[in-house]
Order: structure tokens, then C-alpha cells, then sequence
């Protein structure tokens, strides 16, 4: 490549970025670098290559090896960068990039030439009434659709666009925007002289592989609005719950009328994950995220127990673990299943063959995959319905394998693994494999038959092979 194409190819990469990568997101060689290089015909091949890998460089999350994951996160003031530090540095600290950007700032976007920019997106934005640049209700749920993370903490005075995106997510906030969480029995006391909208809830969900397997000791300090769960969600989980003293009510006026929501019914901190694995974390309160309360001494109204730090550190850096997939998300690879005695996969099975299946699944434990271990999952072996359910044995090294016997059936049959566990992204796997029979003496013209579906193949003692086509086939 002489200085002249060099000078058009970069030129061409500054006029049309989205062909090969994109400018704002990769770096690109210039044509000062390309005129230093001046590479020969063999290491042509090689810049080559190196440019047609850079797209899949700048996307840096993979559900193969979930690290180095880019987070947009949204403020209304930019003060909250310091007043969250502690939080956010968390994330830094695992291997975050945080990019911090105003919920209004006319430049936001989160993809650029049909690719997304960001893997998670944090909104702690909860007074916004729209989204700056070409950020919009309707983009955020796109975000979540095609499988992205997301954090939504609200607050006093939420806009109608924080509440649309929890709706939409199967979480209901107050309708009254005057409204807060109140709790004349379980609010903190030390250092607040009885604040009883700073609630002190330690009603968490028991799930080590959702809040981690060390118990938060102390209560978690919450300060915000009420929100419930849709009924026509059941994926919407409940993490931190009101007690059943707590109501929601304008702390400023007195009841006229009693409060629409109340008791248990009351989710603070709800989480969420879709069909498609992507992962959502719901709060009522911003201030939960906050330094002081992270800092803040706790002590429960009632209680002699005094804490000298909140729960709230422990509490959301779990969970965020959980919501950014380091923690509870599967992987199943190396499926195989073959005649039992052997090792390769068959084309076809026979009716009655002893076959042997198995699969191996691991799970992220933020730096690595580790076994998964795990006594229930099954595999079906399935045509219109399961004709065999078995529960996999593992060897607690990540391997999960079973035999059996081949049903007296004959169709186009699949190895289905189907796994749901509460924390952990789902998997569905399938495999489809075909069954023969044999006929012996079926007519007095061949020596055997084997049919399938709508046909079959006859061996004559010619050895010749008739196929014989029908709409329908009985036997």
C-alpha cells in the first residue's frame, strides 16, 4: 500500500465511519501513522483483519465473559457524582465505565449506526420530564428489550416519565406525587431524632444469589416513595419490603381519606428479570445510593441494638452485582449426546437405543467462570410432549449427563433443556435429532423397511433402495 491509498482509505474511514467502524468509538489509524507504517503486501493482510475485529472490540460486553461493561448514567444535577461517590466508585472498582452525563444534555444517544454505546444504563434522574439528544421513553425500553441492564431510583416528586419506564417494568408508584413512605414503628432514630419518613427495613428477599451469601446485619435506611407490584407481572420480584405499619401519605397533611397503599403491600426496592435475561433494579429512593446514608449510624425505633453503620453499602453494591451479571448468570456449553459405548453423535437413532446426554453449565463469578452446581436440572426428550423427563447428575465440576432408553416412537424428536431458577438468567436449550424403525417382512418385495414420517426406504435382496413418498403413513 503506497501514501496515495493510504491517504484515501483514511480518508474514507472519516467520510463514511459506519461502513468498516466507527470513528467515536474506535480508534482509527491516521494517514500520518499509515505513511510511518508503510506496511508490505504480507502485513496488509494483517491491518486487514485488525480493522474488520475493531467493531467487535468497541463492543466490549459478551455473555461469554461479562467484564469491562460500559454504563451510561443519568443525573439531575451533577453534584449527585460526588453525594454518590461511594457507589459509583464500587462500580469503577469492579471494572465499570462510567460515563456521567445530565438526563437533559442535547448530545445523548444510546447507539450510534444501529450498535448500542452502552451496556447498562443508570437513571438517577428522578425529576426528569424528558430525556435530552435522541434519549426518549421509548428508547429505554428498546434498551431493555434487546437484552441491556438497567437502575431506576425515584424519588419525592417523581416526573410522569420515571414513572412510565417502572410501569412498564410492572412497578406502580403512588399516583399522588406528594406522597412518601411513613412508618410511625420501624424509622430510625439515631442521629434523626425520629425522622418517620427515614424508614429502617430489614424485610430482605432470601436469596444468596441475588443479595450474596453474607447476611446484611444492620437495616437499610430508605427515604422516598411507595411503589407496588403489577399483578400482571410475575416476573417483578420484591428485594426490600415496607413493614406492615408503613402506609404512604403527604407527611405535610393530615388523612382525609386512607392511603392507596399500605402495610406489606409496599415494595421499596423491587428487581426484575425478563424473559430475554436482561436485568432491572427498581427503588423508591435516590437517597438510598447516597454517601450519608452509606456513612450513616442506624438504630430501629423499639430497638436498643444501635449499628454504627447502615446496611445500605452492603445492600446495593449485592445487588448491583446481581443486576450487572456478576453474579447468578449461566452459561451451558459442550452439549452432546450419543449411543451409549460410543462418542460420536449419530445422524439418526434407532427405536430402543440406550443413548447417553449431557451438558455443561457454569456460572459468572465476576472474574471467572466457575461450575454451576445445582441438583434439578432436567432434560426432556420431546416430540409435541416430553416422552422422557430425566434429572441430570452432575460430577460438581459443571457436567450434567443421564442416559436412557429410546421410546418405542418413531419422529423428529429434541433433547430440550429448559432452566429456570429465581436469580439466575434462564437457559433453553434444544436439540433435534430423528428416529427410525424397522419393519421386518413389511411386504413380500423387500427384505426390511424403515420408515419416517411420510416415506420410506425398503432394501430389497438386490440391495437396491426404494424410497416410497405418501402424504400420510401408518403402521
Amino acid at each position: 500500500m503506497n501514501p496515495t491509498r493510504a491517504d484515501q482509505r483514511a480518508k474514507s474511514l472519516r467520510q463514511n465511519p459506519s461502513s468498516t467502524v466507527s470513528t467515536h468509538l474506535c480508534k482509527t489509524l491516521t494517514t500520518t501513522e499509515l505513511r510511518e507504517q508503510r506496511p508490505t503486501m504480507p502485513s496488509l493482510s494483517v491491518f486487514v483483519t485488525l480493522i474488520s475485529l475493531l467493531p467487535l472490540l468497541c463492543h466490549s460486553f459478551s455473555p461469554e465473559a461479562p467484564i469491562n461493561r460500559r454504563l451510561l448514567v443519568l443525573l439531575d444535577d451533577l453534584s449527585l457524582q460526588s453525594s454518590h461517590s461511594i457507589f459509583f466508585h464500587s462500580l469503577i472498582s469492579r471494572g465499570f465505565d462510567l460515563h456521567f452525563k445530565l438526563a437533559d444534555d442535547p448530545t445523548l444517544s444510546l447507539q450510534r449506526y444501529n450498535q448500542y454505546l452502552y451496556d447498562g444504563l443508570v437513571l438517577f434522574s428522578p425529576t426528569a420530564h424528558q430525556f435530552g439528544g435522541a434519549l426518549d421513553f421509548q428508547a429505554v425500553l428498546d434498551f431493555v428489550d434487546s437484552g441491556h441492564d438497567l437502575i431506576l431510583a425515584a424519588g419525592a416528586s417523581a416526573s410522569d416519565l420515571v414513572r412510565s419506564i417502572a410501569r412498564q417494568c410492572g412497578v406502580d408508584f403512588d399516583e399522588d406525587p406528594s406522597t412518601v413512605v411513613i412508618d410511625h414503628t420501624n424509622y430510625a432514630v439515631l442521629g434523626t431524632q425520629g425522622d418517620h419518613t427515614l424508614i429502617a427495613s430489614d424485610d430482605f428477599i432470601q436469596s444468596d444469589v441475588i443479595l450474596g451469601k453474607n447476611k446484611i446485619e444492620a437495616p437499610v435506611l430508605f427515604k422516598g416513595i411507595a411503589h407496588s407490584l403489577s399483578a400482571s407481572n410475575s416476573l417483578v420480584l420484591k428485594v426490600l419490603s415496607a413493614s406492615p405499619s408503613a402506609y404512604s401519605a403527604n407527611p405535610n397533611a393530615k388523612l382525609s381519606y386512607p392511603p392507596s397503599l399500605t402495610g406489606s403491600a409496599i415494595s421499596l426496592v423491587s428487581v426484575l428479570q425478563a424473559r430475554n435475561n436482561a436485568r432491572i433494579l427498581i427503588s423508591g429512593s435516590v437517597d438510598m445510593f447516597s454517601n450519608q446514608l452509606f456513612k450513616s449510624a442506624v438504630q430501629k425505633a423499639g430497638s436498643s441494638k444501635k449499628y454504627e453503620k447502615s446496611g445500605n453499602e452492603q445492600f446495593v453494591t449485592e445487588l448491583s452485582k446481581w443486576i450487572f451479571h456478576e453474579r447468578g448468570h449461566l452459561k451451558a456449553v459442550n452439549v452432546r449426546h450419543h449411543k451409549v459405548g460410543e462418542t460420536d453423535e449419530p445422524a439418526i437413532y434407532r427405536i430402543n437405543d440406550d443413548l447417553d446426554y449431557s451438558i455443561e453449565i457454569y456460572e459468572w463469578s465476576g472474574k471467572s467462570w466457575e461450575p454451576y452446581v445445582a441438583g434439578d436440572v432436567q432434560v426432556q426428550f420431546f416430540m409435541m410432549s416430553p416422552y422422557v423427563l430425566k434429572t441430570l447428575a452432575t460430577d460438581q465440576k459443571g457436567l450434567y449427563h443421564t442416559s436412557f432408553k429410546v421410546p418405542d416412537v418413531y419422529g423428529v424428536f429434541q433433547f430440550k433443556v429448559e432452566y429456570n431458577r429465581l436469580g439466575y438468567t434462564s437457559l433453553s436449550l434444544s436439540k433435534q435429532v430423528s428416529f427410525w424403525f424397522r419393519y421386518l417382512s413389511l411386504t413380500k418385495q423387500f427384505d426390511c423397511c424403515y420408515g419416517f414420517i411420510n416415506f420410506m426406504i425398503c432394501f430389497s435382496t438386490t440391495n437396491l433402495i426404494i424410497l416410497y413418498e405418501s402424504s400420510s403413513f401408518y403402521y
